[in-house]
């Protein structure tokens, strides 16, 4: 257990850092360049290191550790719970970037400084984690700089399946998102990270469940078994899909490219609004008749 308790002291130390790095980011750049940049940099940063060192316990914990998937598993969940409380509004996937502009919340500028932010933090993160594991503080990471060379695909099935199991994926974490990004903190917090939990849980073992085109990028691509094109039609083609199908299901359009509602008619919303206003108008003019009678009613002097 000493090599796992090692693990959690650098996932929450790596939460420590990104959280100062928001604070003093925020205090010296101005709201726009925090919000597009820095916010999106420690995020994709901090998201970026804990998955790959979760990656590599459920890889090698259960024969180098003696312990099950349910620890990586409780460590996710808890971790996603503590990002989504510290992120402070960032997205750390390209994904939730570009839902964000097709729902015309933000615009091409500040989109593609998203984009660019999250490339650079899981770069970073990936440098960042590798430079730790080349220390060998515990024989997991022993093993893990021993094999890293002889890293293979995470694309355990079919092309076709596997694009649409990451799109999948992508669909129901972003119909949630949608679903909830009006909620307050504590309702949506814990819900998404036990979503994230269920999916990885779920899909794993045919595509490694990433459904995330950044995090997936510096996690896999650079491993044997499939080609770069494969890669992107599983790693970024399924998850812009899946995100395009949930945004155009819940909001039955996507603004960005075409107002007209596809799927809900507005009529019978309409029809309630007028019924409405009908009835209120109705009300008033009952109670008009009514002062009318008892004024009418009284005796004059």
């Amino acid at each position: 257990m000493a090599g796992l308790n090692v693990s959690i002291a650098f996932l929450f130390l790596v939460v420590g850092v990104c959280q100062a790095l928001r604070r003093l980011s925020k205090r010296l750049l101005s709201p726009g360049t925090y919000g597009c940049l820095a916010r999106e940099l420690a995020g994709s940063l901090e998201l970026c290191t804990s998955c790959l060192e979760l990656r590599m316990l459920v890889e090698i914990g259960p024969w180098g550790g003696g312990f099950g998937p349910d620890v990586a598993l409780t460590l996710l969940f808890l971790l996603f719970v503590v990002h989504g409380a510290s992120f402070d509004g960032a997205s750390a996937n390209p994904t939730v970037s570009l839902q964000e502009f097709l729902l015309l919340e933000s615009n091409l500028a500040a989109t593609a400084a998203k984009l660019l932010a999250q490339g650079a933090g899981t770069g970073m993160g990936w440098a960042v984690t590798k430079l730790y594991w080349s220390w060998e503080l515990t024989h997991f990471h022993l093993i893990q700089n021993l094999i890293a060379s002889e890293c293979s695909s995470s694309i355990h099935t079919s092309l076709h399946h596997a694009a649409f199991v990451e799109g999948t994926c992508s669909f129901l974490f972003h119909l949630v998102l949608l679903k909830l990004r009006r909620s307050h903190q504590m309702y949506w917090v814990p819900v998404l990270a036990a979503t994230v939990t269920f999916l990885t849980y779920t899909a794993r073992p045919f595509t490694g469940a990433f459904f995330n085109p950044a995090l997936a990028t510096v996690a896999t691509f650079h491993c044997s078994g499939n080609s770069f094109w494969d890669y992107v039609q599983v790693y970024w083609v399924g998850p812009l899909a899946g995100m395009l199908a949930a945004l155009l299901l819940y909001q039955g359009n996507i603004p960005r490219l075409f107002k007209k509602n596809l799927l809900y008619s507005q009529k019978s919303k309409y029809k309630i609004r007028k019924a409405r206003v009908a009835a209120h108008m109705e009300r008033d003019e009952l109670r008009r008749k009514r002062k009318g009678e008892k004024s009418n009613s009284e005796p004059h002097a």
